[in-house]
């Protein structure tokens, strides 16, 4: 062991770089002012003394606290920006998200109201086709009656050719003429059959129907529509308008017609419009808006020409 080693350390504690530092600066000042003040001049002129102001350690305080001040306002501010840029983006997120919502929404409500509508108006359609369907029937019927009637009527009417005086030469002559007029009736009335009757049949069940230019049924109707559909019963396909149509098979006279023949008004290669003749001197079309498809005699409207398809 050292014999030195009882005495106490007369060293001093280390001081810190930034103090020495502060302390030499201050020195170096004072020495600055000393060194001026003895050069200038004479040795009998009056020393002129200039001092040198150094930063102090509570001016280096003070600027020091203000930049720390700064600082610590600009990470706030920084703070304060971030938390509002978040702020927005949330907002916007959220109003997006709302607005998709809605969006799906309204595209449902919608989706159910055309399906809504949709329904309703089959279900309308539905009714008008029942009521347009029973319509024809009854029309139907109320022509069976008719013809039921009228066949009544003329065997009563046979039956009853007597002359008023009892003479049996009239009564003979009365029933005769009876006889005659009956079979030219039947002659003329003769039942249709085949691909006749069906397209008779077809044409006259539309006999009410409204008039539509460029209708093709089942309800509305314009000429040419109502013979194309009619000679489809019979599976013959013809052409859409009425030229076309009075233009295929061969002419007859008006004279020589026979149930299903084709009427047309204006030329062949011409025409304006069709109908088809169904018997009895009456033929089916659908005439115009005001009438609808009608049941007319000939002699109401009398057509330019026949054709005969079948």
């Amino acid at each position: 062991m050292s014999h030195t080693a009882h005495i106490p350390s007369h060293r001093k504690p280390r001081r810190s770089a930034s103090k020495l530092a502060l302390r030499a600066g201050v020195a170096g000042g004072v020495l600055s002012t000393i060194a001026v003040a003895g050069a200038a001049g004479p040795a009998n002129a009056e020393p002129v003394t200039e001092t040198i102001e150094m930063p102090t350690l509570g001016s280096l305080g003070t600027d020091l606290a203000s930049a720390v001040s700064a600082s610590a306002e600009a990470s706030q501010q920084e703070a304060l920006d971030q938390h509002l840029l978040a702020q927005e983006n949330a907002a916007l997120q959220k109003a997006a998200q709302e607005a998709k919502k809605a969006k799906a929404e309204a595209d449902r409500k919608a989706a159910a109201e055309r399906a809504e509508k949709a329904r309703a108006e089959a279900e309308a359609k539905a009714e008008r086709e029942r009521a347009e369907a029973a319509e024809r029937a009854a029309r139907a019927q109320a022509r069976a009656q008719l013809a039921t009637t009228s066949a009544s009527t003329s065997d009563d009417s046979g039956s009853s050719s007597y002359d008023s005086s009892g003479s049996s030469e009239s009564s003979r002559s009365a029933g005769s003429d009876s006889g005659s007029s009956a079979s030219e009736e039947e002659t003329t009335q003769a039942p249709v059959s085949g691909s006749a009757a069906a397209i008779v049949s077809f044409a006259r069940a539309q006999v009410g129907d409204a008039y539509v230019s460029g209708g093709t049924g089942p309800n509305s109707w314009d000429c040419s529509g109502l013979v194309q559909a009619a000679y489809r019963q019979a599976n013959i396909d013809l052409p859409r308008i009425s030229y076309q149509q009075s233009s295929m098979g061969t002419s007859v006279s008006l004279s020589d017609l026979q149930p299903g023949d084709i009427l047309y008004w204006g030329s062949r290669s011409g025409s304006y419009h069709v109908a088809i003749y169904v018997g009895g001197g009456m033929y089916v079309g659908a005439q115009n808006s005001s009438t609808g498809v009608v049941e007319r005699s000939l002699d109401w409207d009398p057509p330019s020409g026949a054709v005969r398809i079948l």
